[in-house]
């Protein structure tokens, strides 16, 4: 097969491993830039030219698409869609799933578990908004933040009422969600390829830190998940129609709840910790599906 993985870098840890388990199952492998990408539309005669080549005899794409690069990215793989190639990750799924609120607002309508959320428009009675989800403290994430950027734990009422007036007066879209304390700083980040649980790890935060991000200092362990976990994580998968996702859950007292889907999961920190070759799941999985 000739697969394109859609990476800005060949040298990233996910982009390389997905190169080196396309070429030991005997594939034909390229690394493209989606930005270096120009996109041809002509009446039944969609084309892609990647630094001045057309793009033709592509069997399968692999969209490994950064946050900063969602519009254009997106672009690319709805071009490829047009020219009736396979792809891991559709381009409604890719928007879907940068768009935190969205995506929060088809997992509740597919009944699963949430951390209770709020959302205003730049609401003035920022005291409503706090006791919405049970008062302090309080989780409040920009829209557009990603790795645990752009997320602040307010501890008290004073102090979330002072953080939803700094954000509403820059005028930053914002949602406020419940703080699950019985979580004590962890997550739960579930690989689901093609409907199938295939690794899951627990992440916990350092000392002092309430985000579990491995890039923010926190470490990760293999965990064996329960039935009502991997249930919520390949339903989560499935709500927001992805065939390669990585589910963010909390534990709860009241069972899982999912916090977020990524459409492009890292998957350096899951392979070391579970020791599997999710590479290989992904490049499996599109010889299953062509």
């Amino acid at each position: 097969m000739n697969i394109k993985i859609l990476s800005r870098s060949a040298n990233l840890y996910s982009t390389n491993a997905l190169v080196q388990a396309a070429v030991k199952r005997k594939h034909n492998v390229q690394v493209i830039d989606p930005l270096n990408c120009d996109i041809v539309i002509e009446k039944q005669k969609p084309e892609i030219y990647y630094r001045g080549k057309k793009l033709d005899h592509v069997d399968a794409v692999i969209p490994r698409i950064g946050s900063s690069t969602t519009f254009y990215g997106t672009a690319v793989v709805r071009q490829f869609e047009m020219m009736n190639v396979f792809t891991t990750l559709k381009s409604q799924a890719l928007l879907q799933s940068r768009d935190k609120l969205r995506s929060l607002q088809i997992l509740s309508k597919a009944g699963l578990g949430l951390p209770k959320t709020v959302f205003t428009n730049y609401s003035k009675n920022v005291s409503e908004v706090i006791s919405h989800v049970g008062g302090a403290p309080l989780i409040i994430k920009l829209l557009e933040g990603t790795q645990g950027l752009g997320v602040v734990l307010a501890e008290t009422k004073t102090a979330a009422e002072s953080v939803l007036d700094a954000f509403n007066g820059l005028q930053a879209r914002v949602i406020v969600q419940e703080f699950i304390s019985e979580a004590k700083g962890a997550d739960i980040r579930v690989l689901v390829v093609d409907g199938e649980v295939v690794g899951a790890m627990k992440r916990q935060g350092k000392a002092g830190e309430f985000r579990s991000n491995l890039h923010r200092g926190g470490t990760a362990t293999v965990i064996k998940l329960s039935r009502e976990e991997e249930q919520a994580a390949i339903y989560a998968a499935k709500a927001l129609k992805m065939g390669v996702a990585g589910v963010d859950l909390l534990q709860s007292n009241r069972g899982p709840l999912i916090l977020e889907v990524n459409s492009s999961p890292g998957l350096e920190g899951i392979e070391k910790a579970t020791g599997k070759d999710i590479a290989k799941t992904i490049i499996r999985y599109i010889e299953r599906s062509l």
